[in-house]
């Protein structure tokens, strides 16, 4: 059974054990998820973020739920995405993980996967990470995040369960045909031709 499921809304009004925020470095608030997120935990998680000192790219932090605890959610955990674009040796031809934005993207959801295991969340809820206005690209990002989050899951038994969850109806799309099962039988020569008829 697949422990993964796509959710289209917003991510202030799930009921899981964890959310992920697409935190900024100052981890003080932005807009977007960031914003929504302290909004809807109210002033008492700003105040905690900032003794914390901040958050590098790639890198996660852990907090109280705060207001969020209502809904049953109990932790927060902050990733900072990478800023696409800010590879000095990216010349746009690079392949999948052939990018500086690439690592780090994958740190963001193997770290904050890390502290969500450590906390003990069977359930935790990511945004689509930097494809705001970072800019990453949307197909790359969710490439990243399925990638990551299957090869954590397969290895770990906590989380029990992963919500990826994206607010627009066009980015659940991408992320759905990512999600989607690989046919591998149309790549597979099942049976070798036995004259010398045409290959297909």
């Amino acid at each position: 059974m697949d422990r993964i499921e796509l959710v289209q809304g917003d991510i202030t009004q799930l009921s899981v054990d964890g959310i992920v925020n697409a935190a900024n470095s100052s981890l003080l608030g932005g807009g977007g998820v960031d914003g929504a997120i302290h909004r809807a935990a109210g002033p008492r998680l700003l105040a905690l973020t900032r003794t914390l000192g901040g958050c590098p790219t790639g890198q996660a932090r852990i907090t109280p739920a705060f207001d969020l605890e209502a809904r049953g959610i109990r932790w927060i955990i902050h990733t900072v995405g990478p800023v696409w674009g800010t590879d000095p040796h990216a010349d746009g031809t690079e392949r999948l993980g052939y990018r500086q934005e690439d690592n780090l993207l994958a740190q963001c959801y193997v770290n904050a996967l890390e502290l969500a295991a450590t906390h003990g969340c069977r359930t935790v809820a990511f945004p689509s990470i930097s494809t705001g206005v970072y800019g990453f690209p949307i197909r790359r990002a969710a490439e990243i995040a399925v990638g990551h989050v299957r090869g954590f899951l397969a290895r770990s038994a906590v989380p029990e369960r992963v919500a990826l969850v994206c607010f627009s109806a066009a980015d659940a799309d991408v992320y759905r045909e990512v999600l989607e099962p690989l046919d591998y039988r149309s790549s597979v020569l099942v049976e070798l031709p036995s004259g010398g008829g045409d290959k297909k």
